[in-house]
């Protein structure tokens, strides 16, 4: 995962970076659709740059490091040329970065734009290495320690985090992963309709920061105590068909579905049109994996656009 490198921006024209995917046209076939503005944001380090260009690759018009007091003249510039998909990376190497987000979604509210936020972030320990490897300072640091910078910086984002649409954890993720999970989010062609994805992991490595809704399916028997299954995952069909075919795992996987069913339309009537649902076992290996997959079955036979990670399946 790479740093992120500085644009630019004129206040009040259209930044000199901006550019569409490859060079290419952008996507103004249909003028009469509204705007809609993703705002990425979120920690130093945790993937803000490779956001920014799956979103480009996707035919995302994208403003990298623009000042947010510019952010709502931008948009108005954007629907006078009839772009339909404006993405813009907001972070603290603008000066007043805090101070001036306040302001800027009042003034996009009151020109009738309300954006998405993506936010990325990652465990210090992550950030740290991530920093150290391109040899760059964090840009709170100043001349205290790395981790002093980090810190500063996730409090100052902690009201915009709550606020956020997606949050994606990267700490685990590689470049190729997280763009992926940037198409699944951005890439459709229906804007209206709930994108699930669904992330099995194991509780002894700890609880998914950027989960929606946790579900525990340790109470199903556990498949490490089986022999000949304990050296394969939920991904085969001998774990798979052992762990559906134990007595509460149907019931389970059906009031999944049902509640699901109830919060998606409520998700899109708030305007959220995502929604990250972890299940978790003991160790992330079996149940959780499993269960995760027959799940994403389920969705997809709904119609939901719906993805699967496996967060600790690869570890002992």
């Amino acid at each position: 995962m790479t740093s992120e490198s500085p644009g630019g921006a004129r206040a009040g024209a259209p930044p000199r970076d901006q550019h569409g995917p490859e060079g290419g046209e952008f996507d103004t076939q249909n003028p009469t659709k509204p705007l809609r503005l993703v705002v990425v944001s979120g920690m130093s380090g945790a993937g803000r740059s490779t956001a920014a260009h799956s979103l480009e690759d996707l035919g995302w018009y994208v403003v990298d490091n623009l000042p947010p007091s510019v952010l709502p003249e931008v948009c108005r510039q954007a629907r006078e040329i009839d772009l339909t998909r404006l993405a813009v990376v907001l972070d603290v190497r603008t000066r007043g970065f805090f101070e001036q987000l306040p302001s800027m979604f009042t003034e996009l509210a009151a020109i009738g734009t309300m954006p998405e936020i993506l936010f990325l972030e990652a465990a210090d320990d992550v950030i740290v290495r991530r920093q150290e490897s391109v040899r760059r300072p964090h840009p709170l640091q100043g001349d205290g320690r790395l981790l002093d910078g980090i810190g500063r910086e996730r409090e100052s984002l902690a009201t915009l985090r709550a606020a956020a649409d997606l949050v994606i954890d990267t700490s685990s993720l590689n470049i190729h992963q997280l763009s992926s999970r940037v198409a699944h989010a951005y890439g459709g062609s229906n804007d209206d309709q709930l994108r699930v994805t669904l992330l099995s992991f194991g509780f002894k490595y700890g609880l998914p920061v950027d989960a929606d809704m946790i579900f525990d399916v340790r109470f199903l028997p556990n498949p490490h105590w089986v022999p000949e299954l304990r050296p394969q995952t939920g991904l085969s069909k001998p774990v798979s068909d052992y762990v559906l075919g134990q007595p509460g795992a149907e019931p389970f996987l059906t009031s999944m579905q049902d509640l699901i069913a109830v919060v998606s339309v409520g998700y899109m009537t708030e305007g959220k049109r995502f929604a990250t649902l972890a299940i978790g076992c003991t160790g992330g290996k079996h149940r959780s994996s499993a269960m995760a997959e027959e799940f994403a079955r389920r969705l997809r036979g709904t119609g939901l656009p719906t993805t699967v990670l496996h967060r600790d399946l690869g570890r002992e």
